[in-house]
């Protein structure tokens, strides 16, 4: 098994590369989201919702995300929470199950602040962006993706998500093993990350 780690802002194109990998890969593959494990805040008001700081890493429960990845690590099961960004939430009712697999893609922007978790990674990849693609992307899937509005999502680019990726995004990129400019359009460099994961996978 092999577990790899995929950090960088958000909108930096983490989601491209990761079904660039998946795709290219024979092995099976699993993805986890770092997105499921945030903390229900469902018992906030509608203004405490708009001001909470989603971008901290604070807002994850990186005890359960680092207990599952372990469970899966020896080969068990597990029963992913499921969120919901719309309502701040997480179902109390329902979770994904999810089975181990040869490969799996730890994804998300604060995933490299843990270390309990850095550790538990055999292959750590930061995707770098500019901050004008990155802010599109943002204002692109919050609004189509998340029900915001655009003045939502420029308030929180600046109040929250740009403020935090300088505080402690960019500085987790010390922690990489493998750094991707220019977002998911580096052709170059995705190909250059699977001959690399393929060779790992021959090795293990």
């Amino acid at each position: 098994m092999l577990v790899i780690g995929i950090a960088g802002g958000s909108g930096s194109g983490k989601t491209t590369v990761v079904k660039a990998i998946a795709e290219s890969l024979k092995q099976k593959v699993v993805v986890i989201p770092q997105d499921c494990y945030y903390k229900d805040s469902s018992d906030l008001s509608d203004e405490e919702k708009r001001n909470h700081n989603f971008d901290h890493p604070d807002a994850i429960e990186w005890e359960l995300l680092c207990h599952q990845l372990q469970e899966l690590k020896k080969g068990h099961s597990v029963q992913q929470p499921i969120y919901s960004f719309i309502s701040c939430s997480r179902s109390k009712t329902e979770t994904t199950l999810v089975e181990p697999a040869d490969v799996i893609i730890i994804e998300g922007i604060l995933i490299f602040t843990c270390e309990e978790l850095r550790r538990q990674l055999d292959l750590k990849i930061f995707v770098d962006a500019d901050d004008d693609d990155r802010l599109m992307r943002v204002m692109a899937r919050d609004i189509s993706e998340r029900g915001k509005d655009v003045s939502w999502v420029i308030e929180r680019y600046s109040r929250t998500v740009k403020p935090m990726y300088l505080q402690f995004i960019e500085p987790s990129k010390r922690y990489a093993d493998v750094i991707i400019p220019q977002g998911g359009h580096n052709k170059v460099a995705i190909d250059v990350i699977l001959a690399t994961i393929e060779k790992s996978l021959r090795d293990l």
